[in-house]
C-alpha cells in the first residue's frame, strides 16, 4: 500500500448504523501507515442510538487513530494551508452531508475539514450511506461526481426492493479508492453491484 506516511483526514457523518463497516477500514488504514486525523459531524458527537452512544463511538475513534476528533469549525479550519492533509475522507458519507457538501454550505467541522482540502487542491474521497441518493439528492451526488478532485468509492444498491433509492458504498474498497485518488484517479467501476 502507498498509504504509508500519508495524513489522512477521516471524517465521520450521521450514518449510525454503517460504524461497523467503518472503523475496521479506519483500523487498516493504521495498520498501513497512514496518519488518520478523525473529524467528526455534530450527529456524530451528540447523538445516542441502538448502535452505540456518541461517547463509545468518540472513543473508539480516538483509540484506533490515536488522535482527538477534530469536533469543531475553527479546528477543521486548519485542514487548509496551516495543517493540510494528502487526502479526506468522508465514511460514512449521509445524504444531509452529501447535500451540504454539494452546495457549498459549511456548517460542521466534517464540511470545514472537506472544503479546506478541496481549497488545498488535495483529494476527496467519498463513500456514501443514504437512503435517497436516487431521490432527490440524486442531483447533489451527480454534481459531486463531476467535480474535480473528488472521488468515490463504489456504490451500489444495498436493497432494491426495500428502499430502491438507497445507496452505500462498499467500505472494503475504501483503501484502494483512497490510493488511487491520491494520483488523482477514480477507482472503477464507481457503480457496482452491491
Amino acid at each position: 500500500m502507498m498509504l504509508k506516511g500519508k495524513k489522512i483526514g477521516f471524517g465521520l457523518t450521521g450514518s449510525h448504523c454503517t460504524y461497523e463497516e467503518v472503523f475496521p477500514i479506519m483500523e487498516k488504514l493504521v495498520a498501513a501507515g497512514a496518519d488518520v486525523r478523525p473529524v467528526v459531524s455534530y450527529t456524530v458527537q451528540n447523538v445516542d442510538t441502538r448502535f452505540g452512544t456518541a461517547k463509545e463511538h468518540l472513543e473508539r475513534i480516538e483509540e484506533i487513530t490515536g488522535h482527538k476528533p477534530v469536533s469543531t469549525i475553527v479546528e477543521a479550519e486548519t485542514f487548509g494551508p496551516k495543517n493540510p492533509v494528502d487526502c479526506m475522507v468522508v465514511a460514512p458519507l449521509t445524504g444531509n452531508s452529501l447535500s451540504k457538501l454539494a452546495n457549498a454550505v459549511t456548517d460542521t467541522p466534517l464540511l470545514m475539514a472537506t472544503k479546506a482540502t478541496m481549497r488545498n487542491q488535495a483529494p476527496v474521497v467519498l463513500a456514501i450511506s443514504t437512503n435517497d441518493a436516487l431521490g432527490l439528492n440524486g442531483v447533489n451526488l451527480m454534481k459531486l461526481m463531476s467535480t474535480k478532485g473528488i472521488f468515490f468509492v463504489p456504490f451500489g444498491q444495498d436493497n432494491p426492493e426495500g428502499k430502491p433509492n438507497s445507496l452505500i458504498a462498499k467500505m472494503d474498497l475504501l483503501p484502494e479508492t483512497v490510493e488511487r485518488a491520491l494520483t488523482f484517479k477514480q477507482l472503477q467501476p464507481v457503480i457496482t453491484f452491491y
